[in-house]
């Protein structure tokens, strides 16, 4: 900030008190301007990671929301597919209908899933600001601990961005089970082959979700043992 300050020349009493009120104020002025900068920038390279840290968290609820939607949205299909099970071949039009929803849930599924990518992809940018500060972290037990939460981390968006891909392709997968349970003309070796393929399809999504959320709880426990050696007092709900 630049202070500009025009002082009348003159050579009365009065104006030469006046000016060394100025000074005084102009004194006091920066010296006040000088502590909130210092105030702002302040804070230790811990603290600021933490800042960082906890910033992600919160840009981590979109996500979460996604997750409850898509878990409801999952059993509501799940209802449809039994309905259409239950029902014998000749009901052809009841099955037809039952499909069009059960494809138009597939269809909000998938922009849930890609809300929830969009959601941890915006996470992750704030998080990969975490690289630079922790290199300037003076204890070298403390940044080893550091470096170890940030691998963990960014290992974790990589599961989860391998997830979504095996996900995005077990949804087309169901699409076109609907497909063959909607013509009259599917053989039972179409839509066995069909199954065994979604059935593989879920047996990854299950392994790939596991190691979602084991290398979210480490990293849970890594960015707590951070916080306890940097010292840093955080209540944990």
């Amino acid at each position: 900030m630049l202070l500009m300050v025009y002082l009348l020349q003159n050579n009365c009493l009065y104006c030469k008190e006046r000016g060394k009120m100025y000074n005084k104020r102009i004194y006091l002025f920066l010296l006040i301007s000088l502590m909130m900068l210092l105030t702002a920038c302040g804070g230790s390279v811990e603290e600021k990671i933490h800042g960082q840290l906890e910033e992600v968290v919160s840009l981590e609820k979109e996500f979460e929301q996604q997750q409850s939607d898509l878990a409801e949205l999952e059993k509501k299909e799940q209802a449809i597919y039994k309905k259409i099970i239950d029902l014998p071949l000749d009901e052809l039009d009841k099955i037809k209908k039952l499909s069009n929803d059960a494809k138009k849930t597939i269809e909000t599924r998938l922009e849930k899933i890609n809300l929830e990518q969009e959601s941890l992809h915006s996470s992750k940018e704030e998080f990969e600001k975490v690289e630079n500060v922790k290199k300037k972290l003076e204890d070298d037990s403390l940044k080893k601990t550091a470096d170890k939460m940030y691998k963990k981390m960014m290992d974790r968006y990589d599961t989860y961005d391998q997830f979504h891909k095996e996900y995005t392709a077990s949804l087309k997968l169901e699409k076109e089970l609907y497909d063959i349970l909607s013509k009259e003309n599917s053989t039972q070796d179409q839509l066995s082959d069909q199954l065994e393929k979604l059935n593989d399809s879920y047996k990854q999504l299950i392994e790939m979700n596991d190691e979602f959320n084991k290398k979210t709880k480490e990293y849970n426990d890594l960015k707590k043992k951070f916080y306890e050696e940097a010292d840093l007092n955080v209540s944990y709900k």
